[in-house]
């Protein structure tokens, strides 16, 4: 998996030249610019409570472990995604109405595209097809795709490069779904709502291979107890899976939460929260 330091230096070079970069989780992405005109710039003193008496609807997923879980009393939701949610609020000063909405990908990427939340985290890339419908803050962190196997099962893959003639599951509207769709033609593709489901078949032998993010991959195998499932090989798809936070092209906000990510990377806290939840 990518270091975030080593993709600091990429963020900052992004900064000082002016540009907003992203990319996505489904469809086709890139690490290109998420604006058609450059973000406006602020300083963190204009920054600091700039959203005051502001309130926004705020969406994750709670299926993607380390980013965006439910912590194990079932119900509070926590992670890196999450963290970083309260930190952008907490430089803004804008109120959240209710409580952050958990949803599947489909459900949150529509929710985005049709103006029902204004903003959305959750390990979401900013795919070509998506930056149609909503917008992108930078990169804050990035992955690429990793297999998955059952120890138990010795189908001989070592790697992405073996899944011809194998059934592989994804995820649904994720870079591994649409990774898997493109170039995995001689493979059979079980495609789960939700990733939870897809490692299931793997542990019971249903299907041979998951895909999935590296950080997503490695948290499971880390935090499941007694799991069948390991990563083969090495990971693939570097920089097409690029983490950004979704904005409602109908939210007037979308400067101020650019910036505000943006300061969380100079900073350093993005550094603080990928070592806390994900090394």
């Amino acid at each position: 998996m990518m270091k975030n330091k080593k993709w600091m230096a990429l963020f900052l070079c992004a900064v000082l030249a002016g540009t907003v970069s992203a990319a996505g989780c489904g469809g086709d992405s890139s690490a290109e610019e998420t604006q058609e005109t450059e973000a406006k710039e602020y300083t963190e003193e204009e920054l600091r409570g700039s959203m005051d008496g502001v309130t926004l609807t705020v969406g994750t997923s709670g299926l993607f472990g380390p980013f965006s879980y439910y912590d194990s009393d079932g119900e509070t939701l926590i992670g890196y995604d999450i963290d970083l949610l309260a930190d952008i609020q907490e430089i803004l000063g804008f109120e959240i109405e209710g409580d952050i909405q958990a949803m599947d990908y489909s459900a949150l990427t529509t929710s985005l595209a049709e103006g029902k939340l204004d903003i959305g985290a959750a390990a979401l890339c900013a795919t070509d097809e998506r930056k149609e419908v909503m917008n992108f803050t930078e990169i804050y962190c990035d992955s690429g795709q990793v297999v998955m196997v059952n120890k138990n099962d010795d189908k001989g893959i070592a790697g992405v490069d073996d899944l011809a003639g194998m059934t592989v599951a994804v995820e649904k509207g994720t870079a591994s779904h649409t990774y898997a769709s493109k170039n995995l033609s001689d493979s059979t593709l079980e495609v789960h709502d939700t990733i939870t489901t897809a490692y299931e078949s793997l542990e019971q032998g249903l299907v041979d291979a998951v895909i999935q993010d590296g950080p997503g991959a490695s948290f499971y195998i880390k935090t499941t107890g007694n799991t069948n499932l390991e990563i083969v090989g090495e990971e693939f798809n570097q920089g097409q899976a690029p983490y950004c936070v979704a904005v409602s092209k109908d939210c007037d906000y979308y400067d101020e939460i650019n910036a505000a990510v943006k300061l969380l990377i100079e900073n350093g806290t993005t550094d603080e929260l990928y070592a806390t939840w994900c090394e």
